[in-house]
């Protein structure tokens, strides 16, 4: 079963360019990275598909230094017509595995052209630094991440409600649809393995064999991912922890009941977040641009996929009678999953938002997410209902040089007008939850509006 993702454009777009240069895909493992290219050159009438997990693949880069010498070697391996080099593309999978062939990219660009060059990779983080000729300005980079939203409705087959979740604003009819779907895709989450074991059987009942399938392959890299036995130990640890931590800021020392110190999980928790497994979000204190981390003060965690925290925390049989998810663990789970929903948009360039935070003796305030549209950084705060505090959200305001803020929440949008403490009016967005990968379209029309 093949899913239709939202980054095959970008890569239908890189096929045509003028200018292309050799492409490489990034992202964890398990994510989709070599099915997508699969599909993909299906559209040309020629192709080399390499596995450099394979030395018989591998030793091409190691035996034939010079680009136009490896064409040559490929073009007869495979028994391609040396006249077609424009229709033909060349897949190098798990190209993490040969530091030879990332710097032979290189020269792919600069002396052989015509040939579309597309790579595909994890952990590359802990390569590039072994690589003596990095073809830096040589190669395009593209990251895939889980299923968002939006995908997860296509690999279901919902013609009707994709059409829906495009039209801005969103028609009240489709809202109860949409929300029973989100409702869904929230629990399961974006894994390609898991969405296609439930969209065959469809049935969750199953779906637990594959999440701890997939975890235990992330433990199984653990030693790829660290530096010495020691790390391999730490980073073990916090895989078996960390998502108990994911309501709330974390602080390195001693984290998870540990006698680790700071060092040794910071250090731990890097390398985690470099293989996109864990990742650290760290606040800002800023209200305009620039948005500027402050890398001293506690972060969040962010894990690679949502279904993968509900399945290490138990309680998906316990989100399925929720009426409203945001109560599910703490509050922290569709905070989370929004992030991710977030994250996913970020094709051309690893992304993280922030939260934002402001910490004065009686006056602290925390703000779920802020993200830069324009000139202007957005406040989002993520409620489990219409009613609700938003006192963090107001002093946010209050500071801010704009009007504009949006609450994600499980109700119908609408857009409303507000007044902070202080007297300063501004208005408000109210988004249902399941418009999050749809979130900079309904700011352009937001602020477009008012």
């Amino acid at each position: 079963m093949k899913f239709r993702r939202h980054l095959r454009h970008e890569l239908d777009q890189w096929k045509l360019s003028g200018d292309r240069k050799p492409l490489i895909l990034r992202g964890a493992r398990q994510v989709g990275k070599t099915t997508l290219i699969h599909d993909f050159t299906t559209s040309y009438s020629q192709k080399v598909v390499l596995n450099l997990e394979l030395e018989a693949h591998k030793k091409f880069f190691n035996e034939f230094g010079d680009v136009r010498m490896l064409v040559e070697a490929l073009f007869i391996h495979h028994d391609l017509d040396i006249e077609k080099k424009s229709d033909t593309i060349v897949f190098i999978d798990e190209i993490q595995e040969s530091p030879a062939a990332i710097a032979m990219l290189r020269y792919f660009f600069e002396f052989e052209p015509q040939i579309h060059v597309v790579a595909a990779g994890s952990l590359l983080e802990h390569v590039f630094h072994r690589v003596k000729s990095f073809p830096v300005g040589r190669v395009q980079m593209l990251h895939l991440y889980p299923l968002n939203f939006a995908e997860f409705i296509e690999a279901l087959g919902h013609k009707s409600l994709m059409e829906q979740l495009s039209i801005i604003p969103v028609k009240q009819t489709a809202h109860l649809a949409l929300m029973q779907l989100f409702h869904q895709y929230a629990i399961i989450g974006g894994m390609p393995e898991v969405v296609r074991k439930f969209v065959t059987t469809k049935s969750m009942a199953n779906l637990q064999t594959v999440y701890n399938g997939i975890w235990e392959t992330y433990k199984e890299d653990v030693m790829k991912y660290a530096s010495s036995e020691s790390e391999a130990r730490v980073i073990k640890h916090l895989m078996s922890t960390a998502h108990l931590y994911i309501d709330s800021r974390i602080k390195f020392q001693h984290f998870g009941n540990s006698n680790y110190k700071s060092r040794e999980i910071s250090e731990a928790f890097r390398n985690l977040d470099d293989a996109r497994v864990i990742q650290l979000i760290y606040p800002t204190t800023e209200v305009e641009v620039p948005l500027v981390p402050d890398l001293k003060k506690s972060p969040r965690l962010q894990f690679l996929d949502t279904g993968l925290i509900n399945n290490e925390l138990n309680i998906q049989v316990e989100m399925l009678s929720m009426e409203d998810l945001n109560n599910a663990y703490k509050g922290a789970i569709i905070p989370h999953l929004i992030v991710q929903e977030l994250i996913s948009l970020s094709t051309e360039k690893s992304f993280k938002p922030n939260f934002w935070v402001r910490e004065k003796n009686q006056s602290s305030a925390e703000v779920d997410i802020v993200v830069i549209h324009g000139k202007h950084v957005i406040p989002i705060e993520i409620k489990s209902g219409k009613i609700g505090k938003l006192r963090s959200l107001h002093q946010f305001i209050q500071a801010a040089p704009h009007h504009y803020a949006v609450r994600m929440y499980a109700g119908e949008f609408s857009i409303e007008k507000h007044e902070t403490n202080e007297g300063k009016e501004y208005h408000l967005m109210n988004l249902p939850y399941y418009l999050g990968t749809k979130l900079h379209d309904y700011l352009k029309y937001f602020l477009s509006k008012y």
